[in-house]
């Protein structure tokens, strides 16, 4: 049976790809569950440095797996709700990894994202899309709420009313308009996407990853956080990186006008 999500490592950046192209990389039950293990994974591995996060196909991710659910409706309600919990959780766990990864995650979505996939694909922190890309939130289209933090994530990404009109409108919308409302960094030919994905993924895999991890951190307290409170986080993390080597050697680097050599610790 092929594995639902794949990984592989270059040095210090780690590749993850969704493996479900003829069904669009749905997220059924065990590829949520496979996702959230290899994201488990990484997050307690200190030599990931980066994550590039692609899809085999020609579509990122079109959400959960539809076809799946419809054969819960003949099913007690109990049942359905068993598995809806366990699907949710995956997904969850996958989002907070995501986002709480001191690792920068790169987004390469060909084609497009929908319902929990638009949710991925907010989660991390660059997404590169290819133009031509169709995107849509999807939920109200079937007569539910959604889930994998877009409530959250996307409010932040474009504001309230832009979120809450691509939530309770669910109308697809294309690559310029994702672009426009700053769901994606970057709209690429499909040719040129995964080159790009890679080459910025690669850049990071060689950055200051305690830094990135502290600078994610700081980003995603700031909007419950007091200015005084944000302050003195801001301290505590300065001092706490000026501690390490990768400090040294990027302060080092300035005065000796080199490129700094960062090892992520």
């Amino acid at each position: 049976m092929t594995a639902p999500v794949l990984l592989h490592r270059e040095d210090g950046l780690a590749i993850l790809t969704l493996n479900r192209p003829g069904q669009l990389n749905t997220l059924d039950l065990a590829m949520a569950q496979a996702l959230h293990e290899a994201f488990a994974g990484l997050a307690a591995d200190d030599s990931v440095r980066a994550v590039l996060l692609r899809a085999e196909g020609k579509y990122f991710c079109a959400g959960g797996h539809v076809a799946e659910f419809g054969s819960l409706l003949q099913r007690e309600v109990a049942e359905g709700r068993d598995y809806f919990t366990r699907l949710i959780h995956h997904v969850h766990a996958t989002v907070a990894l995501i986002a709480g990864l001191r690792a920068p995650v790169v987004a390469c979505v060909q084609g497009g994202a929908s319902g929990a996939g638009l949710s991925l694909v907010a989660a991390c922190d660059f997404a590169f899309a290819s133009e031509k890309s169709a995107w849509n939130t999807a939920y109200m289209s079937l007569g539910t709420t959604p889930d994998g933090g877009s409530t959250w994530l996307l409010p932040r990404l474009m504001g309230l009313r832009q979120a809450r009109e691509l939530i309770l409108l669910a109308e697809r919308f294309g690559g310029e308009e994702a672009l426009r409302l700053g769901l994606v960094n970057r709209l690429l030919p499909t040719e040129a996407l995964e080159t790009e994905a890679r080459a910025l993924a690669q850049r990071l895999s060689r950055g200051p990853t305690a830094a990135y991890g502290r600078a994610k951190k700081l980003l995603a307290d700031s909007l419950q956080a007091s200015l005084p409170t944000q302050l003195q986080a801001e301290e505590e993390s300065f001092l706490a990186s000026s501690a390490t080597a990768d400090f040294v050697e990027g302060v080092s680097a300035f005065l000796e006008k080199r490129p700094a050599v960062f090892s992520g610790r």
